[in-house]
């Protein structure tokens, strides 16, 4: 047998791969190396390997082809991992050169949750030497292996145009070269729909016949099913899960019985049917995907593991010369990370007791040249500035007025901001609404059905929708989520729980071509159900569309999709009970008025592209119904993008990539007037390939046209305007180039690349700068952030980095930019939630972030444990907003199992964190030391001194409560241990033991963390 490849086994192949060289047998062990917990490997040499064979070192792995190293903990993250396609990113624990255990890691949190047994890591690049010097995959096949061609002269022809369309064909063969090489084997299969096979081959005609198309509707189709059992044909439905099982045990439950008899079900997934007819005197077999039944053609990919994308927050990454906000004395500039003791801030007053030891401290930078050493522990009160003034806004005076009158204008804003949101919310509880059943078995099948495992963000989104619309008042629920992260399908299972219930759905789009996408995927969803869906634009004719306004009227339409043609007055329903509206903010103000008014008697579902960040979802909960999708799909890969000049060389290479790997392009240009010159050069740039030109001054039937005949593949390239921009869905189009990209929004690239890399294939988004004009700065920095944020989930950083602030625009009105823009968008938002807070009379949560410990004991990640200044931050921060000892513990696990067994001063860190979660919660605001007593500063003091006495020690000591000074003011509770030691890392020792805290325990390094 060829290396690697034992025993028995099949290979499919198109021919374009069997003209690639791939590496010789000889080269092929220094290419991939395969690691097993116990096997002994010098870590050195495996990063140089690393590095040799195209990986990328990074801080943290976040993509295939990285790799990190800390100690003796490496991340690595293979393109490739054996036959399961993508790999699995795994942490290798080493002890010496002995690797101690294999985990995949979640990059979610970059812990460790399942053990690997073994580990293929390929190289992440193909090396050129090898390539020149190699052999065809074919001659890696022993000789007794059997190829079977599947029609000749379409694989010869193929072969021809990949040839042809390839630019540099180094390590490339051609057609005859394959073909000679086939030679070689002892026995060869074509298989050929007509006769066709290469000269001097024998023949064997297999009876097998193509199968007739089945009648659009289903109990027509079932009809046609049935007369083929009925003449005496074996018919064999071949379903792909538990879905279509259900829906065809009920739908062959409609048809005689004696045609029954002649129709099974398989269990499997079928591409295309097929009759074979058998030798004499064997009966035909008709074999039926269940797709072509019921006329469902959607691409279908199998159900895999979904993988999550890292989770969204407000803290982008700060470096030196960003924007902050302060959340007490405002606006300044971020200067630089510093490592000092508290005697050594400039100005300080503070005299700490015993030892100073060395903390980390953010240097925030005030008007006037004023300074402010923040405690890397106090993060939290730290935030990006994020809101407005092109991202330079005006620096806060320290210690002024100024800030505070903002911040107090903000508030009464914002106050008034949610009282009117909780009087609609109040109004709709009482407004009667439609009562939707419980999921009958219908609504389960139908689910099943769904060809992709759901993300758990879906699965809880779905959740919510079914409970708003089973309780008795209107929904009113937001759906936000990045392009591509699964809400049409969430819509289309809301409306099919209305049309279960006999209620009519209207889906309202901002674009006509959006319009036919959801027709389209409507239909294939809803095949093999009786429920009608339709469309309203400018694509239908006059004629069409009368008909579709009667037949709404009567009740049998079930789903009308369009733009705000659906809001006309003469568009009437018999009865509709859920309304879904695509990207709200694109509509202008008479239709959001028409929605108000909708909102109040039926169901209302809005989808949005903008995911909003978690601070502002916390805001928002009891003012709006909102759910976030923030988890990727399987399949979905990040997209490549790159800004690159204007270079014909570098463009012919871009197309002819996709186009080798017969795929389409999409090259848009947002000018009409010379579009069509546009779309000559490009036919210069690929001669041979089919163009096609579309834009919204076309009339319906042209524009269809070239759209049809893009979507059916009759095009390879497709020049265009913006018009694709919104939902358009065609998973073999994975290469977008964007002409003059300096001229688009940050906005309004992120949702044109989501055009692309909607397949298992990578996408690739090319932003070209103009070759006759100077790009602006700003225009600068919006590229810039497109190509950082090529991720997914991106969607929310490019929003926030968006100048027009989308996310909070959409949600809360533009009018509230001006106050965003003030104090910085996490200010605002926790400004927001307090109001909210206040309004519905829930009490405030303790936050025990805000406890000052001034015991003369500080906490510090060194650099040595944790190397990046934007890891260590990140880590300072999550420790710092952990609000109680759960999340505490699960930062503390991740923390281990990501950078190893914390150093002296991060354990102190951890137990200073563990002291402020548990005293926090008992109401503590500060803590310090007065001669021989630990004072603490509280407004309650009951639960806090029960705690501190239940825990007292034989040896006694005293617990004492002083009343306020002042009305409203806070207590001191004086807690003397009784011994004489009051060195700070004793008192910290005292402080664990009376709080009720025990010693940390040891974490394995790998282990996962309890969430």
């Amino acid at each position: 047998a060829a290396p690697g490849l034992r025993g028995a086994f099949v290979v499919v192949a198109p021919i374009a791969a069997l003209m690639q060289l791939v590496p010789a047998p000889s080269r092929l062990e220094s290419l991939a190396r395969d690691l097993r917990a116990g096997q002994r490997v010098n870590l050195t040499d495996l990063v140089h390997w690393l590095g040799e064979a195209g990986y990328d070192r990074v801080e943290s792995i976040e993509e295939p082809g990285q790799f990190a190293l800390r100690g003796g903990i490496l991340d690595v993250f293979p393109p490739s991992a054996g036959r399961s396609g993508e790999g699995v990113p795994a942490r290798i624990d080493f002890f010496g050169d002995e690797i101690e255990r294999l985990r995949e890691i979640d990059l979610d949190t970059m812990g460790c949750d399942r053990a690997i047994e073994t580990l293929l890591i390929t190289a992440a690049t193909r090396d050129p030497e090898s390539i020149a010097q190699g052999v065809s995959f074919l001659d890696l096949l022993p000789g007794d292996s059997v190829p079977v061609i599947a029609e000749t002269m379409e694989v010869v022809e193929q072969g021809r145009g990949y040839f042809e369309r390839v630019i540099d064909d180094k390590g490339i063969v051609g057609p005859p070269a394959v073909l000679a090489r086939l030679a070689k084997f002892d026995a060869m299969v074509e298989v050929n729909q007509f006769s066709a096979s290469r000269p001097g081959a024998g023949g064997v005609e297999l009876p097998i016949e193509t199968l007739a198309s089945f009648d659009p509707d289903v109990n027509a189709a079932m009809g046609e099913l049935a007369a083929l059992g009925a003449e005496g044909m074996r018919v064999l439905v071949c379903c792909q899960n538990a879905g279509e099982a259900s829906r065809f045990g009920e739908l062959l439950e409609g048809i005689d019985a004696a045609a029954r008899a002649n129709i099974a079900r398989l269990d499997l997934y079928l591409h295309r049917g097929f009759v074979w007819r058998g030798s004499a005197g064997a009966g035909a077999v008709a074999f039926v995907p269940y797709h072509e039944l019921i006329n469902r053609f959607a691409v279908r990919r199998r159900m895999g593991r979904v993988r999550s994308a890292r989770a969204m927050d407000t803290f982008l990454d700060i470096a030196p010369g960003d924007y902050v906000v302060h959340a007490e004395h405002g606006i300044a500039r971020f200067d630089a990370l510093k490592l000092m003791t508290p005697r050594e801030i400039p100005g300080a007053t503070r005299a700490a007791a015993g030892e100073q030891e060395q903390e980390e401290y953010l240097v925030l930078e005030f008007a006037g040249k004023s300074r402010l050493y923040v405690p890397a522990v106090q993060i939290d009160k730290v935030q990006k500035y994020v809101g407005g003034h092109g991202g330079r806004p005006p620096l806060s005076t320290l210690g002024g007025q100024k800030w505070k009158r903002q911040k107090e204008r903000v508030v009464e804003s914002v106050r008034d901001l949610a009282a009117e949101l909780l009087r609609v919310r109040a109004a709709r509880e009482h407004m009667p609404g439609v009562a939707f059943p419980v999921d009958t078995p219908w609504q389960r099948e139908f689910e099943d059905e769904f060809p992709y495992e759901e993300t758990e963000d879906q699965v809880a989104a779905l959740s919510e929708i079914k409970k708003d619309m089973q309780a008795a008042r209107p929904m009113d629920r937001l759906i936000c989520g990045d392009v591509g992260f699964g809400k049409t399908e969430l819509a289309i299972r809301a409306a099919f729980k209305a049309c279960e219930a006999g209620r009519q759905t209207a889906v309202l789009v901002p674009t006509t071509l959006l319009a036919e996408q959801h027709e389209r995927t409507f239909r294939a969803r809803f095949a093999g159900y009786p429920f009608r869906v339709e469309s309203l634009s400018r694509f239908k004719s006059g004629r069409e569309a009368v008909d579709i306004l009667r037949d709404l009227r009567q009740g049998k339409v079930d789903v009308v999709i369009g733009t705000h043609r659906i809001l006309s007055e003469d568009v009437r329903f018999k009865d509709l009970g859920l309304v879904v509206v695509d990207e709200e903010q694109r509509f202008g103000v008479e239709h959001k008025e028409r929605l108000l008014r909708l909102r109040l008697t039926v169901d209302v579902l809005t989808l949005s592209a903008t995911p909003i960040p978690r601070t502002l979802h916390l805001a928002l909960l009891g003012l709006r119904d909102i759910a976030s999708l923030t988890t990727a799909p399987l399949d979905r890969r990040a997209i490549v993008t790159e800004v690159i000049p204007f270079n014909e060389r570098r463009l012919q290479q871009v197309i002819a990539r996709e186009l080798a790997r017969e795929g389409q392009v999409f090259y848009v240009h947002n000018r009409v007037h010379d579009i069509r010159s546009v779309a000559d050069d490009v036919r210069k740039l690929a001669p041979g390939a089919r163009i096609v030109v579309g834009h919204g001054q076309m009339t319906p039937g042209e524009l269809e046209e070239v759209m049809l005949a893009f979507i059916r593949r009759e095009a390879d390239i497709l020049v265009s305007t913006t018009i694709i921009e919104s939902g358009i869905d065609i998973p073999s189009a994975n290469t977008m180039i964007i002409d003059n990209a300096d001229r688009f929004g940050l906005a309004e690239l992120h949702q044109l690349r989501g055009r692309v890399g909607r397949s298992k294939h990578r996408g690739y988004c090319y932003l070209l700068l103009p070759e006759d004009r100077a790009v602006k700065e700003t225009a600068r920095k919006r590229l810039k952030a497109i190509e950082q944020y090529s991720m997914l989930g991106a969607g929310f950083k490019i929003a926030m980095r968006d100048l027009e602030i989308r996310g909070a625009g959409n949600i809360l009105g533009a009018e509230q930019s001006g106050h965003i823009a003030a104090v910085g968008y996490e200010m605002y938002c926790r400004l927001l939630e307090g109001s909210v807070r206040e309004l519905r009379q829930e009490p405030a949560p303790a936050v025990s972030s805000a406890l000052s410990i001034e015991i003369g004991v500080g906490g510090l990640i060194p650099r040595a444990y944790i190397a990046s200044d934007q890891r260590r931050l990140e880590a300072y921060r999550r420790l710092a907003t952990a609000s109680d000892a759960a999340q505490l513990e699960a930062a503390r696990v991740d923390l281990v199992g990501a950078y190893g067994e914390p150093p002296k001063p991060t354990l102190r860190l951890l137990e200073l964190a563990q002291i402020r979660v548990v005293a926090g919660s008992l109401g503590v605001r500060t803590i310090t030391i007065r001669d021989k007593d630990v004072v603490f500063i509280t407004p309650r003091s009951d639960d806090l001194a029960r705690v501190l006495n239940a825990n007292a020690p034989s040896s006694g000591g005293s617990v004492r409560v002083l009343p306020p000074k002042h009305t409203g003011g806070d207590m001191e509770v004086y807690l003397r241990p009784g011994g004489k030691d009051m060195q700070p890392r004793t008192v910290l020792a005292i402080l664990r033991r009376r709080l009720g805290l025990t010693p940390l325990a040891r974490v394995d390094a790998a282990g996962p963390s309890s969430r």
